[in-house]
């Protein structure tokens, strides 16, 4: 208890020291490693389209952790899980003894972050951009922090072609667009929605749909008012399994939502969080089976 009490008052200073001394720790513990591999880096992956795309490299043999969200391939849950990316400790982090991170945007605490660029580890942040140029872009970059350019070159184009043969087939839609309501959450009764500016608004648009919500940005509950309002053609989740995931009988029970098209029609679409929201080598696919969700043959 006592060293749980000291810890909470330790001042940034102090957290920098310990921080910088576990460093020279994981350099000692890791040297005759570090000599035997000198030009392999001790990678720390922040995010799940990062991991994916080191994998999508074949680059994961310079991989020794990762968040928890980098769940795919199913392999990545073998390394080390530093914890959820928006909660990283920078003791855990270090204790892998990484001399390179490289994190989608919105790692945090911010004091956190801080703490570990104050290790002097190089700490690479992809940009948070929700388009066709922008997954391309975070492959680069991560080719690039890793060392391996050309192969990055080549998995971006070969990324970038892929999807343009999807947005073309995209554009050959005839019909309105659909309505998509994406529910991020149900808890406690409340919907929590998706507006404008998020990835759900993004991979929504590039599926050829139109998002139900476009009064504000980012993710916000929604009173049974709004939703009604919105009539939404397809309703579009997250595809958590296990006790998390709210039943298609569920949602159709709540107050909101039984008058919509799309629990009337039965249109309710789930899909795989990762490959739906991470925007990562796998965008085409994500983009293509959406569409084919929302619009069937049509």
């Amino acid at each position: 208890m006592k060293s749980n009490r000291f810890q909470g008052r330790l001042c940034l200073s102090d957290r920098i020291a310990l921080v910088i001394t576990m460093v020279l720790v994981g350099v000692g513990l890791f040297s005759s490693f570090a000599r035997a591999t000198e030009t392999t880096n001790r990678v720390v992956a922040i995010g799940g389209s990062i991991t994916e795309t080191v994998y999508a490299l074949g680059e994961q043999d310079q991989l020794v952790a990762r968040d928890t969200t980098s769940i795919y391939p199913p392999e990545a849950m073998d390394l080390p899980d530093v914890g959820y990316i928006r909660q990283l400790s920078p003791e855990g982090v270090l204790s892998v003894g990484p001399n390179l991170i490289v994190s989608e945007a919105g790692a945090g605490p911010a004091e956190a972050v801080a703490l570990l660029r104050e290790a002097s580890i190089p700490f690479i942040e992809a940009s948070r951009t929700y388009t066709r140029e922008g997954v391309v872009d975070k492959i680069l970059l991560v080719g690039e922090a890793m060392g391996v350019p050309e192969k990055a070159k080549k998995l971006a184009d070969q990324v970038d072609a892929d999807l343009r043969k999807v947005e073309t087939e995209v554009a050959k839609l005839k019909t309105e667009p659909r309505r998509v309501l994406f529910i991020l959450s149900t808890q406690g009764g409340r919907i929590m929605a998706s507006g404008t500016g998020t990835s759900a608004n993004a991979i929504i648009a590039m599926a050829g749909g139109q998002n139900a919500v476009t009064e504000f940005e980012g993710y916000k509950p929604v009173t049974a008012e709004a939703i009604a309002a919105t009539r939404p053609d397809v309703i579009l989740m997250m595809d958590r399994g296990g006790n998390h995931s709210t039943t298609n009988a569920e949602l159709s029970a709540m107050p909101a939502l039984q008058t919509t098209p799309a629990v009337q029609n039965e249109a309710i679409v789930r899909m795989n969080g990762l490959l739906l929201l991470g925007f990562g080598p796998r965008i085409a696919e994500a983009v293509q089976t959406l569409h084919q969700a929302i619009y069937g043959d049509t």
